[in-house]
């Protein structure tokens, strides 16, 4: 059976986050994303790699909001960012370790042969997964 997609991949991932600020400057200062818009009223803030933009959203109690939980609740799992080999992988991992705010749930190990990947925990506690592809 041949289908041809009516999507043409993702346009933007919006995360509703604790401290919209903290989790923007992770973003900006150790992703090297750049800032493309924001709505200071909401608050949000528009973020790109230059392939992908992520939304960040204020959650309006952080203190009271229900925190993620990958097991019990319907929605986002996880979300995969790719990164450029194997050994900018290793780069970011090392420097994921000593970042205020990431918690690491395991470090770069083979993905079925195919590729090498990390998942952690950035910022505002959403569950980020970090994927280079072999050659």
């Amino acid at each position: 059976m041949s289908a041809t997609a009516v999507t043409l991949g993702a346009h933007h991932i919006g995360l509703t986050v604790p401290d919209v600020a903290k989790t923007g400057a992770f973003f900006i200062d150790v992703l090297g994303y750049s800032q493309v818009g924001e709505v200071p009223d909401y608050p949000a803030v528009f973020l790109t790699d230059g392939s992908t933009m992520i939304t960040l959203w204020q959650a309006t109690d952080p203190a009271g909001a229900t925190p993620f939980d990958r097991k019990n609740v319907i929605g986002l799992h996880h979300f995969a960012l790719k990164v450029e080999n194997e050994d900018a992988l290793d780069a970011l991992h090392r420097r994921l370790s000593t970042t205020d705010g990431v918690e690491i749930e395991f470090p770069p190990e083979p993905l079925g042969g195919f590729a090498k990947h990390m998942m952690c925990a950035i910022p505002g506690g959403i569950r980020t997964e970090f994927i280079a592809l072999s050659n």
